[in-house]
C-alpha cells in the first residue's frame, strides 16, 4: 500500500468509503476490505454506521495500529463543548480509544470557524484523535482554517474525480502541506462507460474505475471509493501494478470542469 504524507500523517492512498452502508452488510464489507489489504476506513457520525465500522474492524483481526480510521463531526456539533462530546460519542460507537483522523464534515457559517477549530485542536490534545482536518472546504475556507487552527490540519476531503476540476483546492492544500482525500472518486459509477477511461484501461488491462483511482493516486491524492459489492473491493485496490503516462494523465485531466460536481446541498459553501 502506498501512503500520502501530510503534516506528519501517513494516509493510505486507497481507503474504503462507507457512506450509505448500514447494518450487518457494512460490518461485513469493512471486515472483508481489511482482509483484502485495505488499511484506511472512512466513516462519519451522520452515516449512522460507526458501530458497524468498529465491528468490522474487530472482526478482521487486523492490528488496530495498522488501520487508519477517519470519522467526521456533523455541523450541528461545531460549538467547542459540543464537538468534544460528539467526538467521545463517536469513539464509544466505534469502541476505539482514538481515531486516526477527525474531520469537520462541512463548513458551518453559523459558528465562528476559529471557535470550532479551537475545539477540534483540543480534541486532538486530549488524545481522542491523532490528526485533524476538514471536509468540503473551499480555497478561502482552507486559508482561513489554517490561519485560525492551533494544530496542523492534514487534509481537505472533497469530491474529486475526472469530471470535476479541483486544481485550485489541490494547489491550496499543497501550499499548506495538506493532503487531498477524494470522495466519490469514480463519480458514483458514471465513469464506467467513459470512452477515454475505457481506452486507457484497455492499454493496461484495467477497468475505467481502476484507471480513475490510479489517476488520483498518481497525483498524491488519497481516494476512498465506496462500494457495497465485495468483488468490487479487490478491483478498487488493485491499482499499484501499473502507471499512467504523462499523456494519459493529461487526457484524463481534460475531462474535468467546474460543472462536474455530483454532491451539492443547499447548505454547501459557494464552490470555487
Amino acid at each position: 500500500m502506498q501512503f500520502v504524507e501530510a503534516n506528519g500523517a501517513k494516509i493510505p492512498a486507497i481507503g474504503l468509503g462507507t457512506w450509505e452502508l448500514r447494518g450487518r452488510p457494512c460490518a461485513r464489507l469493512v471486515e472483508q476490505a481489511l482482509k483484502l489489504g485495505y488499511r484506511h476506513v472512512d466513516t462519519a457520525q451522520v452515516y449512522e454506521n460507526e458501530r458497524e465500522v468498529g465491528e468490522g474492524l474487530r472482526a478482521s483481526k487486523i492490528r488496530r495500529d495498522d488501520v487508519f480510521v477517519t470519522t467526521k463531526v456533523w455541523t450541528t456539533h461545531f460549538a467547542p463543548n459540543d464537538l468534544e462530546r460528539s467526538a467521545k460519542e463517536s469513539l464509544t460507537r466505534l469502541r476505539l480509544s482514538e481515531v486516526d483522523l477527525l474531520l469537520l464534515h462541512w463548513p458551518n457559517p453559523h459558528v465562528p470557524l476559529a471557535e470550532t477549530l479551537g475545539g477540534l485542536a483540543r480534541v486532538k490534545k486530549l488524545g481522542l484523535t491523532r490528526h485533524i482536518g476538514v471536509s468540503n472546504f473551499t480555497v478561502a475556507l482552507i486559508d482561513e482554517a489554517v490561519a485560525a487552527c492551533p494544530e496542523p490540519l492534514i487534509c481537505d476531503q472533497v469530491e474529486y474525480h475526472p469530471y470535476l476540476d479541483q486544481t485550485r483546492v489541490r494547489e491550496v492544500c499543497a501550499r499548506h502541506g495538506m493532503a487531498v482525500v477524494a470522495y466519490s472518486p469514480v463519480a458514483k459509477g458514471r465513469i464506467k462507460s467513459d470512452e477515454t477511461l475505457t481506452r486507457i484501461g484497455k492499454a493496461h488491462g484495467k477497468t475505467p474505475a481502476q484507471v480513475c483511482l490510479r489517476w488520483l493516486v498518481q497525483q498524491g491524492v488519497s481516494a476512498i471509493p465506496r462500494t457495497s459489492k465485495i468483488e468490487r473491493l479487490s478491483e478498487n485496490i488493485d491499482i499499484f501494478d501499473f502507471a499512467l503516462s504523462e499523456e494519459e494523465m493529461r487526457q484524463i485531466f481534460a475531462l474535468g470542469s467546474a460543472a462536474g460536481r455530483l454532491t451539492d446541498f443547499g447548505f454547501a459553501p459557494k464552490w470555487d
